[in-house]
């Protein structure tokens, strides 16, 4: 049985951070990563907020360049999706598809996911005029009109890149401000195909094929207007990716793995780093932060076992 010292679950910022500085250690290091290397992160069309590009640098080549850093120093990546964890003993092991990884210590850093609106046609609609990546479909709404829904950060940069292709653009907020860092608050309002709707929510989503229209309600007097937007882009946040390890590790109400700065979890040996992990502020450079003290701590871990 081929043991690794490090598996690391997830092949985002934080992830391949991990593997770099554990490899570059001498520690025998594999990523088991389900899609493409970058994670959530491959999604961002233009990140400026990372050091050391001056131009910014979209979130695939970054993702890219983490894992060529990572395998310079003899990482390997294991394209496979993790479906089951042991993580209790010395030796703990992931099982992906017919496949079983066998590691001494475990990080994970499986990120998180779109939260879906919980709208009853919108699992039916979705990829049918209901996305939730604008940089991935935006380009099929060229010269249409489309409607965005989220007052973070994400929808107002979706809804920014959309304004460069569509027609127009509505961004639908359920409170009477955004959320979004002013940066991108001043790009908004600058923008003249971009109109925001404030304590405003979805309420109905119109469909069978394909997307038809929304309902959307007011939250300050329940007065309802109906829009007809070509394409629905959602962006309202993240759920973290631990359904996987419910009832193994502690988990704080949101369900984010609780770990403090050293990423320990609630079991030795296991460590979660990014945005799976509770924290204050989820963004690729902190995601990267967390890979590098992760494998710090669990080559401390390793050395505590000896030659155990």
């Amino acid at each position: 049985m081929d043991i690794y010292d490090i598996i690391i679950v997830g092949g985002g910022p934080a992830g391949y951070t991990a593997a770099l500085y554990a490899a570059r250690a001498g520690l025998s290091t594999a990523v088991l990563e389900k899609s493409s290397p970058g994670g959530q992160m491959t999604l961002t069309g233009d990140i400026d907020n990372y050091p050391g590009f001056d131009e910014g640098i979209d979130g695939f080549t970054l993702g890219m360049r983490m894992q060529k850093g990572a395998e310079r120093f003899g990482a390997v990546t294991l394209y496979a999706e993790a479906e089951s964890l042991s993580l209790e003993g010395k030796i703990k092991s992931v099982r992906a598809g017919n496949s079983e990884y066998h590691g001494r210590a475990v990080i994970l850093a499986m990120g998180a996911y779109p939260r879906r609106l919980g709208l009853s046609n919108e699992e039916a609609l979705t990829g049918r005029g209901v996305h939730y990546c604008a940089h991935c479909d935006g380009r099929f709404y060229k010269g249409r009109e489309v409607a965005v829904v989220g007052g973070g950060n994400s929808a107002a940069e979706d809804a920014l890149y959309l304004s460069g292709l569509a027609k127009s653009v509505v961004l639908i907020h359920r409170r009477d401000s955004l959320r979004a860092e002013k940066i991108y608050r001043t790009r908004l309002f600058e923008k003249d195909n971009i109109t925001v709707l404030y304590n405003s929510e979805i309420a109905l989503i119109d469909g069978e094929d394909s997307l038809k229209g929304i309902t959307v309600k007011s939250t300050s007097d329940s007065s309802v207007r109906r829009l007809y937007p070509d394409g629905l882009f959602v962006s309202v946040g993240r759920e973290p990716a631990t359904g996987i390890v419910k009832g193994a590790l502690a988990l704080d109400r949101g369900g984010y793995i609780i770990a403090d700065e050293s990423t320990g979890t609630s079991l030795p040996g296991v460590f979660a780093a990014g945005d799976i992990r509770t924290k204050s502020l989820r963004q690729v450079i902190t995601a990267a932060s967390d890979g590098a003290s992760a494998a710090y701590h669990a080559q401390r871990y390793l050395e505590s076992l000896g030659g155990e």
